[in-house]
């Protein structure tokens, strides 16, 4: 069965409003939610970084549906530290909670003053660091002296149901690497034709579970207002690899967005004032094999598109659901 999520933007809103928005977003009929982990945004004029650890206790004890997150193990945290974490919440909340472990982004991980390897190297450390966390996990003690260290770690709270370890992926050749060890994908809005060779790319290499994409939008009344939105909130997020993942500060993201033009943003932002439209764009990346759509709209007040969608959009598209 699909499933259509919402997703809470920590670099976008406050913590507070984040935590009403998900409660909203469970009344108007979202089936799940997920959120970012961001310290820092990608703008200024996003201009937020709340700790999605404690918005997530929070979020999950005032609502019933299930909600994971992005979770990078690096030097901010420690896969040891990250499993007590992950651990902590899927043992008081199961079944509940799912965590999505990358490879992490220069702007979020070298504020520990430690340097940004190659993507190689962060890759290999974040497959020893999955290692690590699944071992802890499961209650086993953990030593190991490679890319990663520990010594003698043991988590000791932990969850009778195991939490599920997503793959974040963008390239087919990411999602082929992560289907090692992934218990389900997680990627973004690309061009379809290159969204249909990630999740080939997935299962053809052995990859289980439930394919998820996360869908940036942008929905208003009008389409000037909705273009607009898209450009203030998210042309600082048109780069992609190595300048996403290489580039250290917010200010450099914003020098290199000055010039963004509103058809740049249409490039990697669905943006339309028909909902109809929004309905045609995630029934087409359900036909093409996606599972479950996050809905991620990329202005700064929700309360307007969870009205709209939760009141037009998601029913029908569980009507079409239930005839295709």
């Amino acid at each position: 069965m699909n499933r259509i999520g919402f997703h809470a933007s920590h670099e976008q809103l406050s913590p507070r409003q984040l935590l009403a928005d998900v409660q909203s977003a469970e009344r108007a009929g979202f089936d799940m939610a997920m959120c970012s982990e961001h310290l820092t945004p990608w703008s200024v004029r996003q201009g937020h970084g709340g700790s999605n650890w404690p918005w997530l206790g929070a979020a999950l004890a005032t609502t019933a549906f299930p909600i994971g997150s992005l979770a990078i193990p690096g030097p901010r945290y420690h896969p040891v530290v990250l499993a007590h974490q992950v651990a902590t919440l899927a043992q008081m909340f199961p079944g509940r909670y799912w965590a999505a472990l990358g490879s992490g982004e220069a702007m979020q991980e070298t504020v520990t003053g430690e340097p940004w390897p190659p993507k190689e190297e962060r890759v290999a450390r974040l497959e020893e660091s999955v290692d690590i966390i699944r071992r802890l996990l499961a209650g086993q003690e953990v030593s190991r002296d490679g890319l990663v260290r520990a010594s003698r770690a043991r988590v000791w709270e932990t969850p009778e149901e195991q939490p599920l370890l997503i793959g974040p992926a963008i390239s087919p050749e990411s999602a082929a690497r992560v289907a090692a060890w992934a218990d389900g994908l997680v990627t973004v809005n690309r061009p379809v034709e290159v969204l249909a060779e990630v999740l080939t790319a997935y299962r053809e290499n052995g990859g289980r579970g439930r394919a998820a994409l996360q869908l940036h939008l942008s929905w208003a009344p009008t389409m000037e207002e909705a273009e607009a939105i898209a450009h203030d909130q998210w042309r600082s997020n048109v780069f992609g690899d190595p300048i996403a993942g290489d580039t250290l500060t917010v200010e450099a993201f914003d020098t290199m967005s000055e010039y963004v033009r509103v058809e740049d943003v249409h490039g990697v932002v669905r943006i339309s004032d028909d909902l109809g439209r929004h309905r045609e764009w995630i029934a087409e990346y359900l036909d093409l094999g996606f599972d479950d759509v996050y809905l991620h709209h990329v202005g700064q007040s929700q309360q307007a598109f969870l009205d709209a969608f939760g009141g037009s959009v998601l029913p029908a598209l569980r009507q079409a659901g239930g005839d295709r």
